[in-house]
C-alpha cells in the first residue's frame, strides 16, 4: 500500500471542467442511463472527473455485466468516456453507433502499438476519458496489466478509478490514484488497494 499513500506524479491539466464543458448526450440519454440503473438496482457515487484527459479504471471487472453496468453510468452522467474496440468491429451500420457510444478502433496491425495509437488519440482530443479494465480478464488474477499505466506515461495524463461495489450495488467515482513512475510497484499496489475497498459481481474473481 506504500505506493498508495505517495505523492501523485504531476499531470493534472489547468482548469477544471464544469459539468457542461464534460457533458455529453441530452436529457433523454441520461434519462435512459437513469432508468437502466434503477431497474438493475444500482446506484453512482461520487464526482465525476474535472479533468479534461484521463485514463479510467473500472474495476473489479468481473462479469459481462460490468458493461451495462458502465454504459449505463455513462450515459446516466453524460460523460465523455471511450473504450478500444477492434477497427473491424466499426462496419456498417454498427460503425456509427460504437463511435457514438464512445468505441475508439484500434488496429492490431498497425506498426504502431496500442498504447502509441492510444495515447496519440488523446493527444489529438480535446477532452477525453478512456476506461480500461485493468485486469484485462474476467479471471481472477494475482494482479493489473500495465497497459493502463504505459497509455497514461506516454500520453502525460492521471489515472482515475471507478471502483465496483457489489454489495451495496454501487459504482463508485472514486478518484486520482496516486503513480510512481515505477508501473511494476503501481500495478501491484492499485491492485491491492482494490482489492481491499471493492468487490466485483462474481467475488471469487476478484
Amino acid at each position: 500500500m506504500k505506493a498508495i499513500e505517495t505523492k501523485p506524479t504531476e499531470r493534472l491539466p489547468s482548469a477544471p471542467l464544469t459539468k457542461e464543458e464534460f457533458r455529453r448526450g441530452n436529457k433523454f440519454s441520461r434519462w435512459i442511463g437513469r432508468t437502466a440503473l434503477s431497474v438493475l438496482g444500482w446506484q453512482l457515487s461520487g464526482e465525476p472527473p474535472t479533468i479534461p484527459k484521463t485514463i479510467i479504471i473500472a474495476a473489479p471487472h468481473t462479469s459481462n455485466w460490468d458493461l451495462i453496468l458502465a454504459l449505463s453510468g455513462m450515459l446516466a452522467l453524460g460523460m465523455p468516456i471511450h473504450f478500444m474496440m477492434k477497427r473491424e468491429a466499426f462496419f456498417w451500420p454498427l460503425g456509427p453507433l460504437w463511435k457514438y457510444m464512445g468505441g475508439i478502433p484500434v488496429d492490431r496491425k498497425s506498426k504502431n502499438d496500442l498504447t502509441t495509437q492510444i495515447a496519440d488519440w488523446i493527444k489529438r482530443e480535446d477532452v477525453i476519458w478512456i476506461a480500461i479494465t485493468p485486469e484485462g480478464t474476467r479471471s481472477k488474477v494475482p494482479g493489473y496489466r500495465k497497459g493502463y499505466l504505459r497509455i497514461a506515461e506516454k500520453a502525460d495524463v492521471p489515472v482515475f478509478l471507478f471502483g465496483v461495489d457489489s454489495p451495496n450495488k454501487q459504482v463508485i467515482l472514486h478518484g486520482i490514484l496516486p503513480t510512481t513512475g515505477d508501473m511494476d510497484a503501481d500495478a501491484l499496489a492499485h491492485h491491492a488497494y482494490v482489492s481491499k475497498r471493492y468487490t466485483g459481481l462474481k467475488p471469487k474473481n476478484d
